[in-house]
């Protein structure tokens, strides 16, 4: 059997879904969709893409420009840049002519780290608000709340949302060389093998993946790091997802404190329909 925490792509639980597979905490669907809605919502209506130029990238773009639309917003422009690239300033300034609200940036990685940091140097996020679909927390020390601060994301997970997720930082920090807090991908690695080990011991024993997997679905979830939630017949994993505003250098009282909440969307909302994926197990 299959646990994704790190993937993706919406086909794990779309064409491409199987009895074997379980999709735990996001999805390009999620971030960008739930991204786009809630922008929107708080009043960035016009906006325009910066996007890495392979699949994931073109993938993010779509599910983001799909939900501002959606919305009620209007997209007045996209640009695509080449995976891994170190100078921005063209694709900056398409952005910064561009009339947009919002920037999104549907990227990932260093690319992420390194375009969001080239927008506050040339000046971009005092006039325009940069929402990074796929920017994780771990992503911002070498970003600095500096050059970040304002910036908005989604995630299902963030270490100081509540007593049992500072715990869990607290117990995870100790352990890392670093001393770093866990993100959203580490902690639905956690989250999922407590679920798994539950349906191991309810499906008595690991050797039929698809017996586990079909007691995980059985089972409702409930984590001190997501919550209570579900697996629904396609795989994916149920549980809220966060709007997350970058805070300010003089907000911030510790290394880790760099994030704080404005926004809530259920589940249900945030994830793509069952009906509308495509999963033969749906039906």
């Amino acid at each position: 059997m299959f646990i994704g925490s790190g993937a993706g792509t919406v086909l794990l639980t779309g064409a491409k879904c199987t009895p074997n597979t379980v999709h735990w905490t996001y999805d390009t669907y999620a971030y960008g969709h739930g991204l786009g809605k809630a922008v929107v919502a708080k009043g960035g209506k016009k906006w325009f893409f910066l996007t890495a130029d392979y699949a994931f990238g073109h993938d993010l773009e779509k599910q983001a420009m799909e939900a501002v639309k959606a919305a009620g917003g209007e997209v007045v422009g996209a640009v695509r840049h080449p995976l891994g690239t170190a100078d921005y300033a063209s694709f900056l300034l398409q952005a910064q002519g561009s009339g947009a609200d919002i920037v999104g940036i549907a990227n990932a990685g260093d690319d992420t780290i390194t375009s969001m940091k080239q927008a506050a140097e040339f000046g971009l996020t005092q006039k325009q608000k940069l929402v990074g679909l796929i920017l994780g927390m771990n992503g911002l020390p070498a970003l600095t709340l500096k050059a970040a601060q304002g910036a908005q994301i989604m995630n299902p997970f963030y270490w100081d949302l509540n007593d049992g997720t500072r715990r869990f930082a607290a117990k995870f920090a100790e352990r890392h060389p670093q001393k770093n807090y866990p993100n959203d991908m580490q902690a639905g690695v956690y989250a999922s093998v407590i679920h798994y080990l539950k349906a191991v011991d309810k499906a008595g024993g690991a050797t039929d993946g698809k017996a586990v997997v079909e007691a995980m679905k059985a089972m409702p979830t409930d984590d001190p790091l997501f919550g209570k939630g579900f697996i629904r017949a396609d795989g994916r994993k149920i549980h809220p997802l966060y709007l997350l505003e970058v805070k300010k250098p003089d907000e911030s009282q510790s290394k880790w404190d760099l994030l704080k909440v404005v926004g809530t969307i259920k589940g249900e909302d945030a994830f793509r329909p069952e009906k509308d994926g495509g999963c033969p197990l749906s039906k």
